[in-house]
């Protein structure tokens, strides 16, 4: 472990807190010399070299991830689908920190949950489920039964119901052989590592489902976990430098403006005030930290999506995501090695 070796995000059972322990007993033992010793861990808090956006960087990525697909005709036509958010319904298997995210960012979009399961428990509502409500109600009950916005689930298992897109975001192999027949959803997104088995994505494919597999749309986290790396690694805070300056300079801009209009028109009725539209008001002060993240999540997200859809169509792979996404990968590996001299082609 340490920052130029290897460098431990968190997952499943750890957070913030955990991240922290972590990176306090490394910088007190073998990196009390390294002044990059913050660097060692990723998804700390914030006062101790986090970075603004990394709790929800991965449901955010699944969200972008998911995006990218819906929003393509070629692909929503094999499935059957129209393109876009509206009337679309989803799924979650799992509501800790990927799950919660990618469903306040789903629905904001335009989807509808109808389902949330838990290892303790499923909950179902076919009109649609709050997600900041049963945020709230978890906090406070540490639990979603119960939840008074949905009804308990009582069926086999609530991921072979009926709706748009799956999202499982729990544990791996979810959906194997023995269950796969019974999916219904159009779409699944891999929040997940592994939830799909190989025998039941080749039946899942069969059945002219859509997979957006785990080594892409649930790569927000470890995005993120790398803007912190570099952030430590810099010692300064994303848009710190730049901050008055970008700032100061819209000022300039628009009195510029304002001076170029009066010198045309005159100031018979007075000074012409030039004032800035809401967003760019919002925007005039530059980019925060959290907004530079958002940035740079949304465009790897959206530069990977498009690479995957230019392999597929190319390779003419239907709606094997995994393959385009394999392929484009070990190509990447392999210009590496060729340059490197490694290998011959």
């Amino acid at each position: 472990l340490g920052p130029g070796i290897d460098v431990p995000a968190p997952d499943m059972g750890t957070g913030e807190r955990e991240m922290a322990w972590i990176a306090d007993t490394y910088a007190n033992t073998i990196g009390y010399q390294d002044m990059n010793a913050s660097a060692c861990v990723t998804g700390k808090p914030i006062n101790q070299g986090g970075i603004h956006g990394r709790t929800s960087a991965t449901g955010r990525g699944v969200f972008h991830g998911l995006d990218n697909f819906i929003g393509e005709a070629h692909f929503m036509s094999q499935i059957g689908c129209s393109p876009g958010w509206g009337g679309k319904t989803y799924i979650v298997q799992g509501f800790g920190n990927v799950g919660l995210h990618s469903c306040r960012y789903l629905t904001r979009a335009g989807a509808t949950c109808v389902g949330v399961a838990e290892w303790d428990g499923s909950i179902y509502n076919p009109d649609g489920i709050d997600p900041k409500a049963l945020e709230d109600y978890k906090l406070e009950n540490g639990t979603i039964v119960g939840f008074p916005g949905a009804e308990a689930y009582t069926g086999e298992n609530l991921m072979f119901e009926n709706c748009d897109i799956l999202i499982p975001a729990a544990m791996e192999k979810a959906i194997h052989k023995g269950n796969a027949h019974k999916i219904q959803a159009k779409i699944i997104a891999e929040a997940a590592n592994g939830p799909i088995t190989p025998a039941a994505d080749k039946i899942l494919q069969e059945n002219g489902c859509l997979i957006i597999p785990d080594m892409y749309i649930n790569a927000g986290g470890v995005t993120v976990s790398y803007f912190e790396w570099l952030k430590n690694l810099n010692h300064v805070s994303y848009g710190r430098l730049t901050f008055k300056y970008e700032r100061e300079s819209n000022y300039h801009l628009l009195q510029s403006v304002q001076n170029s209009l009066e010198k045309r028109f005159g100031r018979v009725g007075g000074p012409i005030p030039v004032s800035p539209s809401e967003d760019f008001e919002n925007r005039m002060s530059g980019a925060s930290e959290k907004d530079i993240v958002h940035s740079g999540l949304d465009y790897s997200m959206e530069r990977t999506a498009k690479g995957i859809m230019d392999t597929t169509i190319k390779m003419n792979l239907g709606l094997d995501l995994r393959t385009a996404a394999y392929v484009n990968s070990i190509s990447k590996i392999f210009t590496t090695y060729r340059d490197a001299g490694l290998t011959f082609n």
